[in-house]
């Protein structure tokens, strides 16, 4: 067949490890398309983890060849990675996510948009069982899916509802020579330690244990997806694009509303909401008026009924503050006050500016309280607590330096300019505003 004609075939994938799951898997997908008109690949990811990765590559490599001088129609591709996990990261984790991320590359790369996993129902069992004794809630039970769609590649586990013991009959009835692992028997790895020290104990007190754990993830998923559902419904009463409305959120009730609040949460930030997070919230929202929290993702902020989330932290003080820093504005630019953490735009303007000679001789100062601000003409000096909350200004939008001309207020971030010291139509001023630092 001419290279052109090969290249026109359907492809499909399968993640091949060269253990005893996978190798049955890919030895059935490839008897099967040899009369279909399919390309096979197999996907092979060398971890570069352990030892014996070399010898693993070198099995795989001769067992495609060999099926390959049978006429089937399965080729082998495979990339090596140089994982380092770092302190504290769980290597098992660490390597399946550059595992996926690896397959998905190479699918993509020979054409294939359907990857084939070898995952049976003991897989999802014991899946069920850690998940379990994580704490997970109803997404975490409901296991591994029997095919989904991700960054355009369909994974699929044909073999997922099948026992553990048809896969091993299979490799008997056709004589496959698989990998045997034996990092299988590290018991310092969480389903080690459940396969070798649990599961049998588990299968002989309930022999039916692996369908009744797998049949309840699949309830579970069922579940999760019903939750998903009300969370839409939901959200769609109680969320704005300024954030989640605390009063309608309550009155739903603590079961829907902390659904509701995972489910934008993961909206708002792109990751997850843990479960101590949800029952903090929970608890500490309804008591505290204004608030904010900081959050890997960002910051989220409780001020006036509404929940919002920023995508990244935001300064709310400067610890490095100096009482009485001084700074001279002479022209438009970016001025940044030694010992601040922000930057104060300095602007042209044609009113409502401070005068131009009044900012050439400035003091940069932290709050103190008791400070009176004029916010216009005519309208009384209030203290800053006052004018904050009459602006709606949360506790976070008011950080940044006081600027004062002798004893004279002149600015305050957030509020502006005071009134008693804008200067008069046709005189030479600056407007300002301050910037804080975003941290990295």
């Amino acid at each position: 067949m001419s290279p052109a004609l090969v290249a026109a075939r359907p492809v499909v994938a399968v993640a091949y490890s060269g253990g005893r799951d996978s190798t049955a898997l890919l030895h059935a997908t490839a008897k099967a398309a040899h009369d279909e008109g399919v390309r096979v690949l197999a996907l092979h990811v060398h971890h570069g983890l352990q030892a014996k990765a070399d010898d693993w590559l070198a099995h795989c490599e001769r067992q495609c060849a060999a099926w390959q001088r049978k006429g089937w129609p399965v080729e082998l591709a495979h990339t090596r990675l140089a994982l380092g996990p770092k302190k504290g990261e769980s290597v098992e984790a660490v390597a399946r996510k550059a595992r996926y991320r690896a397959l998905h590359d190479l699918a993509a790369a020979h054409g294939a948009d359907v990857v084939l996993l070898a995952h049976h129902r003991r897989d999802q069992a014991e899946t069920f069982l850690l998940q379990a004794l994580r704490g997970a809630g109803v997404a975490g039970l409901a296991g591994m899916p029997a095919a989904v769609v991700r960054d355009g590649i369909t994974w699929m586990r044909p073999w997922l509802h099948h026992p553990r013991e048809a896969v091993e009959a299979y490799v008997r009835r056709h004589r496959l020579r698989y990998i045997d692992d034996d990092s299988n028997d590290d018991a310092r790895f969480a389903r080690n330690r459940l396969r070798l020290a649990v599961w049998p104990a588990l299968a002989q007190a309930f022999p039916h244990a692996e369908a009744a754990l797998a049949d309840a993830g699949t309830w579970a998923r069922d579940a999760s997806a019903c939750l998903a559902e009300l969370a839409v419904l939901d959200l769609a009463a109680v969320a704005t694009p300024a954030g989640l409305k605390l009063e309608p959120w309550l009155a739903l009730g603590a079961p829907r509303a902390r659904n509701a609040l995972r489910a934008w949460y993961r909206d708002a930030a792109g990751e997850p909401l843990p479960a101590s997070w949800v029952e903090r919230l929970w608890s500490e929202l309804p008591q505290r008026r204004s608030a904010q929290w900081q959050m890997p993702s960002g910051t989220l902020r409780s001020y006036r009924g509404v929940l919002s989330h920023a995508t990244a932290p935001v300064s709310t003080a400067a610890p490095n503050a100096q009482p009485g820093t001084e700074l001279k504005i002479v022209r438009a630019g970016r001025y940044r006050p030694p010992g601040w953490d922000g930057v104060l735009h300095v602007e042209r303007c044609a009113n409502g500016g401070a005068p131009a000679a009044l900012l050439k001789s400035l003091r940069a100062v932290p709050r103190a309280g008791g400070e009176q601000f004029q916010r216009g003409p005519g309208r009384p000096p209030r203290s800053l607590k006052k004018q904050f909350q009459d602006a709606a200004l949360p506790a976070w939008a008011r950080s940044g330096p006081l600027l004062y001309a002798g004893e004279r207020l002149v600015f305050v971030p957030g509020l502006g300019i005071d009134a008693r010291v804008v200067a008069a139509p046709g005189e030479p001023q600056w407007c300002l505003r301050w910037e804080p630092d975003v941290p990295r």
